[in-house]
């Protein structure tokens, strides 16, 4: 469906600014798509990335500071989120011996073991994107890597 049809606004600055209006309402769309299948987990979507991050690092484990950096969301509190994570018993903390202001973070069984079942469901997450064939999902992305850019 066309952006001014799910907002209901005809009008827009111009296409710059259409641009930024749908780019935030196709990041809130596609955040409840997800939402859906983390809400079953217990987990939040900044908690996925957390775990994802750390996932990638294991065995070995993560700073703090090296999940502030790798976060997608820039604004989460790692520090918060990490403390969640391991009340969940989805993540293990330690104080780095040799700095004590240092904490490293790495992911447990039980954290591999919510991925894996997340990862199941990998087809019905894509399922938001099936109406683009691939190569216009690789514009899409190389058109967004260019406005980054």
């Amino acid at each position: 469906m066309k952006l001014e049809e799910e907002i209901k606004q005809k009008k827009f600055r111009n296409e710059y600014h259409k641009l930024a209006v749908n780019i935030f309402y196709t990041h809130g769309w596609l955040i409840n798509h997800h939402a859906s299948f983390l809400k079953k987990r217990g987990i939040t979507a900044a908690q996925y990335n957390i775990l994802r991050i750390l996932r990638g690092q294991y065995p070995n484990s993560a700073s703090v500071n090296l999940l502030k950096e790798r976060m997608l969301d820039k604004m989460s509190d790692a520090s918060r989120l990490v403390e969640r994570l391991k009340q969940k018993d989805l993540v293990d903390r330690k104080i780095c011996p040799d700095d004590r202001r240092r904490v490293e973070v790495v992911i447990t069984e039980k954290g591999l073991k919510v991925l894996e079942e997340i990862d199941k469901h990998d087809d019905e997450i894509d399922q938001a994107f099936k109406k683009l064939n691939l190569s216009e999902a690789r514009t899409v992305n190389q058109l967004l890597d260019k406005m980054r850019g």
